[in-house]
């Protein structure tokens, strides 16, 4: 029996949270029950209440706003402890068409993917202005490039999750869970498939972002977070070669001058060298340390999977009472 769960990150999300539960689909081919879980992320409004009127079978309602990747996270522990066999994430606001969540699915129902990402196709839609369908096509590249996966579309919160995939996803970051998420599909070699979806025009403005310059800071730190975070050894050796290198261009300065002769009043380019050069194997070692702890955050990687599984088989799945 196939259960799939649609998980729904809430925040002060009460004027439109029942016009999104009213639209997901309750029955979808290859699944034989769908349920919806709502996180309500310490709103200050009538949220919670709001979701459990609206037809939501299990509400989480937690008394601080811990923000959106942490919710992130609780949803698919909630989700899994409810015996989920898929899980979909999607926004409270109603961003995403719900009848493509049957699209969503279906690369995994097909064991073609274990992760599969809505692809709201930003180079060319029109809600975006221009420079943020530019960002949005730059950044998609950057993550791609970093994971080693093809990425039309970074940011998109609409996925879909196996229970494998999702037992071993670990968010650490507190911005947003979808640039580390696939950062980690990629390095782990998970199978991953992006599968285009269609949008709602938007009732609100974003509060993930204050403006385009919040989100290029924030989305930066956390690639380049997660990035280091996974491939430490790459990140400091690229950065320690380049001091290297930087150093050798005054340290080839001074060896030519003194090989012509010129041997007084270029010593500063010695020393120079000799800061550049020495920072950068320091950079370098620091990579290599780093390198070792990461060996060791996978190690505890595949023990907390471990335990996560454990703890599911443990538990008997609650009913869809309210959990506040």
């Amino acid at each position: 029996m196939k259960k799939l769960i649609i998980q729904i990150p809430a925040y002060n999300e009460a004027e439109h949270l029942a016009a999104t539960i009213a639209e997901l689909p309750r029955e979808i081919a290859g699944v034989d029950r769908v349920a919806v879980l709502v996180i309500d992320d310490g709103s200050e409004d009538e949220t919670a209440q709001v979701a459990a009127e609206a037809g939501a079978d299990y509400v989480v309602r937690y008394p601080l706003h811990r923000g959106l990747a942490a919710t992130f996270r609780a949803g698919l522990e909630e989700s899994l402890r409810h015996g989920a066999d898929l899980i979909v994430n999607t926004d409270a606001d109603n961003q995403y068409r719900a009848d493509d969540i049957g699209l969503l699915v279906e690369p995994i129902l097909a064991g073609r993917a274990e992760i599969v990402v809505g692809d709201r196709g930003v180079q060319d839609l029109e809600l975006f202005s221009p420079l943020k369908r530019f960002l949005q096509r730059l950044g998609s590249k950057v993550i791609g490039r970093a994971s080693g996966i093809v990425i039309p579309d970074a940011t998109s919160g609409f996925r879909a999750f196996s229970r494998e995939a999702a037992l071993r996803t670990l968010v650490l970051g507190t911005y947003s869970y979808t640039l580390e998420t696939l950062i980690q599909a990629g390095v782990d070699r998970r199978a991953v498939e992006f599968v285009p979806v269609r949008v709602n025009a938007p009732v609100r403005p974003s509060r993930l972002m204050r403006g385009i310059r919040d989100y290029m800071q924030k989305s930066a730190v956390a690639s380049l977070r997660a990035y280091t975070m996974y491939k430490p050894l790459r990140v400091f050796m690229l950065a320690g070669g380049f001091l290297i290198l930087l150093g050798s261009i005054p340290g080839i300065r001074f060896l030519y001058l003194f090989a012509i002769g010129q041997r007084v009043g270029h010593v500063q380019s010695l020393i120079l060298a000799a800061i550049l050069t020495i920072v950068g194997f320091q950079i370098i070692f620091i990579g290599l340390l780093a390198d070792t702890v990461s060996f060791s955050r996978k190690i505890l990687e595949e023990i907390v999977y471990r335990v996560r599984k454990l703890e599911m088989r443990a538990e008997k799945p609650p009913g869809p009472e309210d959990h506040s």
